[in-house]
């Protein structure tokens, strides 16, 4: 690691105190070494991610609270410092110091580019609605950045264990939390169009089959928010074993007696988000869901990059040219403050709460937080603790090569979400067109599965995905454990591959394995006992549905549609992944399976699938 001097710079703090409680600060950055003005340097309250940026003239100024008398200062190429605030006008000459290795990364996304922020905080530098303050980076002469590679990444997954077999005699009970995410579809899709496989890692099987809706029966009028359907068939990649189907159908909308909507766009405007399939694109799909809207309905929009502010006051649907302006208006540049624009959203989207609407976050980035508190275990204990509130976020992300995709599945899933990624307008259409009431709207949350296998009938059992949405035995029963949401209209699926043996059974608490349910699980006709617990958005105590799974297998050539084309996506998505279990299956016979069993496909999503195999045919050639 070498320690790179890069010169001077100095700040001048001009402070006055225009009311009791509160001073203003102002200041200037500059470049001792050059004399030149350091514009986007970020301002922050010493451990807080309030702060500014200054301007094309190194210039900020900001309003200060009581006790707050430390500012944080850095810029790209600097070593972060400290100043301390005092009461008189003070000339600080700072030492900065960069710690590089030999040869830096840059990331053209991130700097080089021009960026807007509108608001009217406090906080930040204050605008009227419309005024556009505009900063760039620039690359610091003195360190050598390495940007000849068009593929720069940082992307970022979280690390899949694949499921492995489980011996139902020593584990009985499988429990999961539900997933309606469908973020790893559409990654999947960006990089195979592109000619290359996905990493393994951004393969999660349980989104790819999630992704698609299934002919599953609607939900009984006053019965639970869902329906559940099994369907028990050979499998496909291992002529050993069965494949258990598992579905849940929820409940579709009925327009006209949908709640209002308080809505808050946090839209991530830093540098990062420059790219066309970014930010530009991000604006597009904004407006797709504005055009959805009607007079009862309210949208505040707040951005951050180097800070966060707040670009529109709640406005209403009807008003939309003026929610349109907004975001259009909206430029790209400047570091990631994530974690205080989600602060600032909450605040806001609290301030506009309507009792018995959906209040809901929409936020749209690639996740590159890198300003301010935005580790992962801050934003679960922030986000935790906001949903009790009644507001929900949803996630949309934007652009490959530095998508944080495990932080923006944590803040889905702790915010009582879900999570997309958007690659093209056609996604978008998708998203805030046919699947829009499922985005906005919750109809169960901490949705939790427990299956219990009979051991007269299955000797071992896998779960196909869902690895990150596994949860112990004794978390099924625990209110207070975090599961999964469902949306209006939402299905899920779930597969599970079954060698069907008689196990030796013993004594238990359990349903097949009490004594006196020995003799009877032996001659019982079911493969298993499925429990499900979940919570109305309004609750916080769960409720239970039971149904046992008949013991019937079907031919494969016999099952139906919705069995053989969510087994076709389950051995695509571990072709994908490279994985062990799927020895069975080339992509010509799974693409054969897919084909046979792509039915009804009104929007051509299926057919879409089916193209997708064959690229990554093309891919792995």
């Amino acid at each position: 690691m070498k320690y790179l001097q890069l010169g001077w710079a100095f700040i001048a703090l001009f402070l006055s105190t225009p009311a009791l409680f509160a001073q203003m600060a102002q200041g200037v950055v500059k470049d001792l070494t050059q004399g030149t003005p350091i514009k986007g340097a970020h301002i922050l309250v010493k451990n807080t991610n309030e702060g500014t940026v200054s301007d094309s003239n190194g210039y900020f100024i900001m309003r200060l609270h009581p006790n707050e008398n430390s500012l944080q200062i850095s810029y790209p190429g600097y070593h972060n410092e400290t100043v301390p605030v005092i009461s008189d006008t003070i000339w600080i000459a700072l030492e900065v110091i960069a710690s590089w290795d030999t040869v830096a990364t840059f990331d053209p996304e991130s700097y080089e580019e021009t960026y807007q922020i509108i608001t009217g905080s406090n906080r930040t530098i204050s605008s009227a609605p419309g005024q556009s303050y505009h900063f760039s980076h620039h690359l610091n002469p003195n360190i050598r950045y390495d940007n000849s590679s068009p593929e720069y990444n940082t992307v970022d997954y979280s690390p899949i264990k694949e499921n492995n077999d489980k011996q139902v005699m020593e584990h009985p009970l499988s429990t999961f939390s539900i997933d309606v995410d469908r973020a790893s579809y559409t990654i999947v899709r960006r990089y195979l169009e592109k000619g290359q496989l996905p990493p393994k890692d951004a393969v999660k099987i349980e989104e790819l089959i999630n992704y698609f809706s299934y002919d599953y029966p609607a939900p009984v009028p006053k019965g639970p928010p869902f329906s559940m359907y099994t369907e028990l068939s050979d499998c496909p990649w291992n002529k050993n074993r069965k494949l258990l189907h598992i579905g849940l159908q929820g409940k579709k909308a009925i327009t006209e007696k949908l709640p209002p909507n308080n809505l808050v766009f946090l839209m991530d405007v830093s540098g990062s988000m420059r790219a066309e399939n970014k930010l530009p694109l991000a604006k597009k799909a904004m407006r797709k869901l504005v055009e959805q809207l009607n007079e009862n309905d309210r949208v505040a929009i707040v951005v951050y990059a180097g800070a966060a502010g707040l670009v529109l006051p709640s406005t209403s649907g009807h008003n939309k040219e003026r929610i349109y302006q907004a975001i259009d208006n909206m430029q790209s540049g400047g570091s990631t403050a994530g974690g205080a624009g989600i602060k600032l959203a909450y605040q806001v989207a609290q301030e506009n709460f309507i009792k018995g609407g959906n209040n809901r976050i929409i936020l749209t980035t690639d996740g590159d937080f890198n300003v301010g508190a935005s580790s992962d275990a801050f934003l679960e204990e922030l986000i935790s603790e906001k949903k009790e509130t009644g507001i929900y976020i949803s996630v949309l992300g934007f652009g490959m090569n530095n998508l944080k995709d495990n932080k923006l599945e944590i803040i889905a899933d702790k915010g009582n979400g879900n999570y997309a990624f958007i690659d093209k307008e056609d996604e978008a259409d998708r998203v805030f067109g046919e699947e829009l009431t499922g985005t906005l709207y919750t109809i169960a949350k901490d949705v939790k599965l427990q299956l219990e296998f009979n051991p007269a009938v299955v000797s071992s059992y896998r779960l196909v995905g869902y690895e990150n949405r596994l949860l112990n035995s004794e978390d099924f029963e625990n209110d207070k454990k975090d599961a999964g949401e469902m949306g209006m209209g939402h299905s899920v699926t779930a597969l599970y591959e079954l060698e069907m043996h008689p196990a030796k059974i013993e004594a238990s608490r359990l349903r097949y394995q009490q004594e006196k349910w020995s003799k009877k699980a032996l001659e019982a006709d079911e493969v298993g006992y499925l429990e499900i617990r979940y919570k109305l958005p309004e609750d916080s105590t769960s409720q239970l549905i039971e149904l046992p799974i008949r013991n019937k297998v079907r031919k494969l050539k016999r099952s139906s549609d919705t069995f053989r084309f969510s087994a076709a996506i389950a051995a695509f998505g571990m072709k994908l992944r490279s994985s062990d279990y799927n020895k069975g299956m080339d992509y010509g016979q799974i693409i054969q399976l897919a084909e046979e069993a792509k039915s009804k496909d009104q929007y051509y999503y299926r057919e879409g699938l089916i193209s997708l195999i064959h690229a990554a045919t093309k891919a792995v050639e």
